[in-house]
């Protein structure tokens, strides 16, 4: 990934979002003090950002939040938008490659922005593309957006990220939105992180290895246990898509699901997180504490991906 210089000429920022690890500290911060001024400007700038722009929307994997705000984050700024959210309707239907796929693509936008279920494909669609090139998730790897919406929500909560305790718990294995958020964290300063998750599920080695000396990282099987000293619950979903046998996603999947009355063991202003959608992971209950922080999350995704667009026009690579 080629470092780009911002619009404003002060700091230069990435010519692709495809992983978190490619992100410093300083680039991150930049990105969450872009979405905090998006969602101070006035409707009329804003729409002058990407005027004539043309966005690119490639969806190989089913999405709704996260296509949804990309859309809504591209007509906000004034962007076009092309693409599709269902690779059956595309030519890959017929057995074209997905570098044909981007190069072709390349040539109708000036930004793009594809989910895929292999793991890897976003980096192999920057490496072809003249482009910038933005990863909404590759498979069970990473999904680089939905941590930075994470970062803005934290940071907008807390006033800070530096210091604070967070457990994720649920599908550590495939949960792609974990595993970038780990990587982040450990760009921060005196963080501490509590892995839970069955023995089927816990965070990939090599994961933990990478992040050793960046960050605390405890592992166990219990979440109870730990409520009364977190600041953050990021619970996760049991992907039943991405087990291999359905027999195993039996036999984890209500493994941690959270309650009010388990709540009433958490430290106070203790918020929990979810990438979304649930399924029975966090009961519904819950969504009238004043511990339920998911929506706010998942509207914090617009902001957030209006500064990437924002600052990614001001790239050329």
């Amino acid at each position: 990934m080629k470092p780009g210089k911002h619009a404003n000429g002060k700091q230069k920022f990435l010519s692709d979002v495809v992983s978190i690890s490619d992100f410093s500290r300083p680039d991150i911060e930049l990105v969450l003090k872009e979405a905090e001024r998006m969602e101070k400007l006035s409707r009329e700038k804003k729409a002058q950002i990407l005027k004539n722009i043309v966005v690119a929307l490639l969806f190989f994997e089913p999405s709704t939040r996260t296509r949804l705000s990309f859309e809504t984050a591209i007509q906000n700024l004034g962007g076009r938008v092309i693409g599709f959210a269902d690779a059956s309707v595309s030519s890959t239907k017929k057995g074209e490659t997905l570098s044909d796929t981007i190069r072709i693509v390349e040539s109708y936008a000036d930004i793009i922005v594809m989910r895929h279920y292999i793991e890897g494909a976003a980096r192999r669609a920057a490496e072809i593309s003249k482009k910038p090139v933005i990863n909404a998730g590759d498979g069970a790897n990473q999904h680089p957006t939905q941590t930075l919406l994470d970062l803005y929500t934290i940071k907008k909560e807390f006033g800070k990220i530096d210091g604070l305790k967070i457990a994720m718990a649920g599908d550590l294995k495939y949960g792609r939105t974990v595993h970038s958020l780990l990587y982040a964290l450990s760009k921060f300063n005196n963080v501490e992180v509590f892995l839970i998750a069955p023995e089927s599920l816990r965070m990939p080695r090599h994961i933990i290895e990478d992040v050793k000396g960046k960050v605390k990282v405890f592992e166990t099987q219990e979440m109870e246990k730990y409520l009364d000293r977190i600041d953050i619950l990021y619970s996760t979903r049991i992907q039943k898509e991405r087990f291999p046998d359905e027999i195993e996603y039996e036999k984890v999947k209500n493994v941690y699901v959270i309650t009010k009355k388990m709540l009433e063991k958490a430290k106070k202003g203790m918020k929990v997180m979810h990438a979304l959608p649930r399924v029975n992971e966090i009961t519904t209950e819950v969504d009238e504490t004043p511990n339920a922080l998911y929506f706010q999350q998942a509207a914090n995704g617009l902001p957030t991906r209006e500064a990437l667009l924002a600052l990614l026009m001001g790239v050329k690579k």
